[in-house]
């Protein structure tokens, strides 16, 4: 990683400058990058008092930084620049399993076709998480690869990994800038009418104390856009759908098709008990999976990925005659 360059006022006040390799990186993160001692907690006091700014403007946690941007820094104490401890080494035989869910390597993209409960970062509750494992996936290079958007524990799917600070920062733009085709497959109970549509329902976090959980909020709630299309039906019990994300919001997917009127099979989150199939040979896991990504690649041209279904969906499939070879993208020249 290449120092930012640094100026350095009587106050203890520190300019660092946004260097080329992290271009489109969220201030949180790099924040996390340059000074892995210091909470969120403490940066979102700075931020909100207006102690760090960037080129001399109050931000958000969340503003993407461009290369020559300056960062204000006021004094944050030794121990905001001391090195967390690294996550233990993983062992080989985990090491082994991870490497046999890679769909695409190159010397820019890293591709994972992720499992079902696999939590892709950590948390208050999660003590096995993919990012604390990213070194069994270095695969020879100098840097671990770096996580470029998330997947809900419980979802399946492709999930993309930048192999240098620079490659995750061009893919973490094309994700911005819409220039990514995401086809989700989900399994939902009943049959949505229309058979096909668009669902235009913004979305926010509830309050305090509601954990990871989002509400419609049409009045203060942040754009979240999904197209929808009925590829197979199981008579009026099931439907499997193809769903194309037009927006990127938290739970996004589960939300709009509770609101639809056919919760996602296995989301009791949002479905509650209408979200389950009558019991027996159905598997009463979340029933939503990444299908397929589209994407500039950084090396040149495009690049489509596919994963494969995992088992307890793939079962599914199977035991109601649809047909997990389909291309599954019935949405023809959408652009994203």
């Amino acid at each position: 990683m290449t120092a930012p360059r640094i100026s350095v006022a009587k106050t203890g006040v520190r300019t660092l400058t946004v260097n080329d390799g992290e271009d489109g990186l969220r201030l949180d993160r790099w924040f996390h990058r340059h000074f892995p001692g210091l909470s969120h907690g403490r940066l979102e006091k700075l931020l909100r008092t207006g102690q760090v700014r960037v080129d001399g403007g109050r931000v958000k946690a969340g503003a993407r930084l461009s290369p020559g941007q300056s960062v204000r820094v006021p004094p944050l104490g030794a121990e905001a620049v001391h090195q967390k401890p690294p996550p233990p080494p993983v062992d080989k035989f985990e090491a082994k399993e991870l490497q046999t869910l890679v769909l695409h390597r190159d010397r820019h993209v890293l591709a994972l076709n992720k499992p079902p409960g696999l939590a892709v970062q950590g948390g208050s509750k999660v003590a096995r998480h993919l990012d604390s494992m990213l070194d069994a996936l270095k695969f020879g290079a100098k840097e671990r690869p770096r996580l470029v958007h998330r997947l809900d524990r419980d979802t399946s799917g492709v999930l993309l990994l930048g192999r240098s600070a620079a490659s995750t920062a061009r893919l973490a733009a094309a994700f911005r800038g819409h220039e990514v085709r995401k086809i989700y497959w989900a399994l939902v109970v009943g049959t949505p009418c229309p058979r096909d549509g668009h669902i235009d329902l913004a979305l926010s976090k509830l309050p305090h104390g509601g954990g990871e959980r989002m509400k419609v909020d049409p009045k203060s709630g942040k754009l979240a856009a999904t197209l929808y299309a009925t590829v197979g039906t199981a008579g009026q019990r099931a439907a499997w759908l193809a769903l194309m994300p037009l927006t990127g919001r938290t739970h996004q997917l589960r939300v709009h098709m509770a609101e639809l009127g056919t919760p996602i099979h296995g989301d009791g989150k949002y479905g509650g008990r209408a979200a389950f199939l009558e019991r027996g040979r159905i598997s009463h896991n979340l029933h939503l999976h990444a299908r397929s990504l589209t994407l500039p690649n950084p090396a040149g041209g495009m690049l489509a990925l596919t994963a494969s279904l995992p088992s307890h969906i793939a079962h599914n499939w199977h035991l109601f005659g649809f047909d997990p070879d389909d291309d599954g993208d019935p949405f023809g020249d959408v652009e994203v």
